[in-house]
């Protein structure tokens, strides 16, 4: 919440925990529900998010909007729409590469201007990648 605060965004936390998103982001036309994922160390260098809770099923179109993952130990941070995360249980970022074809959220890095859209926009298409 501070980061998308500190670029400028308005953010709000949902009372409870009954929402599959962390909070909301509020762009100045539109808001957005986002759902956040951290990873503290890499296996393999890259760095493993899961993209459900504990036993939950992956994130649907109509549960959140973006999601959001933070590698804690590099202080980066990917902004992901829903539409390029679906089907997916787990995402492994690789912000140093990667020998074998990683690196396919690497488009998606530092991705903060996706949320800054404008209200007549569509929403974000991006086709789902299948892992």
């Amino acid at each position: 919440m501070l980061k998308a605060a500190s670029l400028g965004f308005g953010v709000a936390k949902p009372h409870g925990e009954n929402e599959r998103y962390d909070f909301i982001v509020d762009s100045g036309e539109r808001l957005w529900k986002v759902q956040v994922k951290s990873s503290h160390c890499a296996t393999r260098g890259g760095y493993q998010v899961g993209t459900g809770g504990q036993g939950q099923k992956p994130y649907k179109a109509e549960e959140i909007d973006f999601l959001v993952g933070y590698v804690v130990p590099r202080d980066i941070w990917y902004v992901m729409p829903v539409n390029s995360i679906l089907l997916l249980h787990s995402l492994c970022f690789y912000p140093s590469g990667c020998i074998r074809g990683g690196g396919r959220f690497e488009c998606y890095r530092e991705a903060w201007h996706l949320m800054a859209g404008s209200a007549s926009a569509p929403r974000p298409s991006v086709r789902p990648v299948r892992g």
